[in-house]
């Protein structure tokens, strides 16, 4: 199969959140005047994970998630803190991380020439452009595609309808996602009619009602994929 137009996920898949992520929270805890321990971040982590999976299924709004995460986790240590302050300290330092996955640069760089490239994200607007221009991908882009600007998230169809229909020219006979997420990205992808890509780089178990057209554990795998 040729494709012309490539979606790519950022968090995971060409940015490496999960280091700016750990960066981030570590500096914010430090500056608020608490250690940040292995325990403390699986307290965030099993917070924050819950409300993201809440918003995802439409239960709560992304304010919510945002300004709540760490008032809830300091909650449960009996802290009452602003989560609003802490959000915006967050966000601050979460957007002057732009770590990359292994491969990410080489992989845009050459599909560029031959592709069209656009980005599908979750993450917050201003976050994941600041992001991509410091790490020197968001001119590879066509277009940058975010939850918070359209109103849903991935992996609802109203994501996806947004995204074709403002791609000019598109054809989903023509189209590759390629992500991390089995529950957003790829089934995004599958409920949308579009080939999908799934990047595996931590070798998990892929359960039977999610089938992705493609798998790799590399980026490097995507040009064979995307030039055959």
């Amino acid at each position: 199969m040729s494709y012309k137009l490539l979606l790519f996920d950022l968090d995971d898949t060409l940015l490496d959140f999960s280091a700016n992520e750990i960066d981030s929270l570590n500096k914010l805890f430090q500056q608020n005047g608490y250690t940040f321990s292995d325990e403390l971040f699986r307290l965030y982590n099993s917070v924050n994970k819950q409300l993201w999976t809440d918003y995802e299924n439409g239960t709560i709004a992304l304010d919510e998630v945002l300004n709540s995460r760490f008032s809830k986790t300091m909650l449960k240590l009996d802290k009452i803190v602003d989560g609003m302050e802490w959000e915006n300290q967050y966000r601050e330092l979460l957007g002057n991380g732009y770590q990359l996955i292994d491969g990410a640069l080489e992989v845009c760089q050459s599909l560029s020439v031959s592709h069209r490239l656009f980005a599908i994200t979750n993450g917050i607007t201003k976050t994941q452009l600041k992001r991509l221009k410091q790490a020197g991908l968001y001119d590879f882009f066509e277009d940058i595609f975010d939850s918070q600007s359209i109103g849903f998230q991935k992996p609802s169809k109203a994501f996806f309808d947004y995204v074709m229909s403002h791609i000019k020219d598109f054809d989903a006979r023509d189209a590759l996602i390629i992500g991390d997420s089995l529950n957003t990205d790829i089934k995004g992808g599958l409920m949308s009619g579009i080939d999908t890509c799934w990047f595996n780089r931590t070798s998990q178990e892929c359960p039977p009602e999610i089938q992705s057209t493609y798998t790799i554990t590399d980026l490097a795998q995507l040009s064979h994929i995307c030039t055959r």
